[in-house]
C-alpha cells in the first residue's frame, strides 16, 4: 500500500510562506506544517492555523541558520548577539557531539522551543529540523527525549530512496546520497526505541525548493510502497528576505505543484493514499 503525507516546511517563517500553506491547504494537497515557533511570522502562522482545523501542524527545530527561542545570555555558546544561530552545520555538529555546556543549552533550547509550541494551544503532530538537523544523534536524541514529555509520536526521517527521483527526472545518486541514507538508520532507531512513527521515505531532499508542478507529478508515479512524506517549502512571493535565505528556491512554483491537477492526477494513478501523520 502507498501512503503519502504531504507537507511543508517553515511555517511562520514570514507572512508569504504561512499565506501559501494556507492556499496549498485549502484548494491543493497539503495537510501537514512544520512551525518555526520563533520565525518572525509564528503568530500569524499560529492564526491560520486556529481557523484551519484540519491542517496539521508540528515542530520545525531550528537548531541552525535560524532564530533561538532563548535569550542570548542564556545559550551563549549556540547563537550570536542577533539571537540567531549559525550556518556552519560543522562547526555546530561538533559542539553538540563534544562539549557538555553546549549540550546542556542545546536541551534547554529545544526545550523551550516545545513549550512555545505548546503554548500556541495546537496539537503536536510531528516533529523534524530545520536543514534536517536532527539527523545529529545529538539533535535527534534531545528531540525525542524532550518531545516525548510533550506527547511527540511521530518524527521525519529524511531518507530519499534514489528509484523514484531517477524513473522521475534527472537524477544521479552519488556516494555522499548514499552515505545519508545509511546515517538515517540511526534517528530511525532512535524513534523506534521510543515508540514514535517515522515515514519509510521522504521526497524533496534533492529537488529541495524545485520541487516543481511537473517534477512532482512524475514522482508520483513512482511513488514506492509504504508510508512517503513529500515536503514543500511554498511561498506566494519570493521576497527579499526569502532570496537572502533562499536565493535560489523557486517557492512560487512549489506552490502552484501543490494545486496542480497533474500532481493529484499523479497520486491517483498511482493509487497512493493521501493520510496524515496522526488521525
Amino acid at each position: 500500500m502507498k501512503q503519502v503525507i504531504v507537507s511543508a516546511d517553515d511555517f511562520g517563517m514570514c507572512p508569504e510562506v504561512n499565506e501559501a500553506i494556507e492556499i496549498a491547504h485549502r484548494d491543493g494537497l497539503l495537510s501537514t506544517a512544520s512551525l518555526m515557533v520563533a520565525g518572525d511570522a509564528v503568530e500569524d502562522a499560529v492564526a491560520r492555523a486556529r481557523r484551519l482545523p484540519n491542517l496539521r501542524v508540528g515542530l520545525h527545530l531550528v537548531v541552525i541558520e535560524g532564530p533561538a527561542v532563548l535569550p542570548p545570555e542564556q545559550i551563549p555558546d549556540l547563537v550570536g548577539p542577533d539571537g540567531r544561530f549559525p550556518s556552519d552545520q560543522l562547526g555546530l555538529g561538533v559542539n553538540y557531539f563534544f562539549r557538555p555546556s553546549v549540550r546542556r543549552q542545546l536541551a534547554a533550547e529545544i526545550g523551550a522551543q516545545f513549550e512555545a509550541f505548546a503554548r500556541t494551544g495546537l496539537k503536536l503532530d510531528h516533529a523534524n529540523a530545520h536543514k534536517h538537523m536532527h539527523l545529529h544523534p545529538t539533535v535527534g536524541r534531545l528531540m525525542i527525549r524532550i518531545g516525548r514529555t510533550y506527547g511527540l509520536r511521530a518524527v521525519r526521517v529524511p531518507l530519499e530512496p534514489p528509484g523514484p527521483l531517477q524513473s522521475a527526472g534527472t537524477f544521479t545518486d552519488t556516494l555522499g546520497d548514499d552515505a545519508l541514507r545509511r546515517w538515517t538508520a540511526v534517528l530511525r532507531h532512535q524513534a523506534h526505541r521510543a515508540g514514535m512513527l517515522t515515514n519509510d521515505a521522504c521526497f524533496g531532499i534533492a529537488w529541495s525548493g524545485h520541487m516543481t508542478t511537473e517534477r512532482v507529478a512524475a514522482l508520483a508515479a513512482h511513488l514506492p510502497e509504504g508510508l512517503s512524506e513529500i515536503y514543500f517549502h511554498p511561498a506566494t512571493r519570493h521576497t527579499p528576505y526569502l532570496r537572502a535565505l533562499m536565493p535560489d528556491y523557486e517557492p512560487e512554483a512549489e506552490l502552484a505543484a501543490l494545486l496542480s491537477p497533474g500532481f493529484a492526477q499523479g497520486l491517483r494513478d498511482s493509487r497512493a493514499s493521501l493520510v496524515r501523520w496522526t488521525g
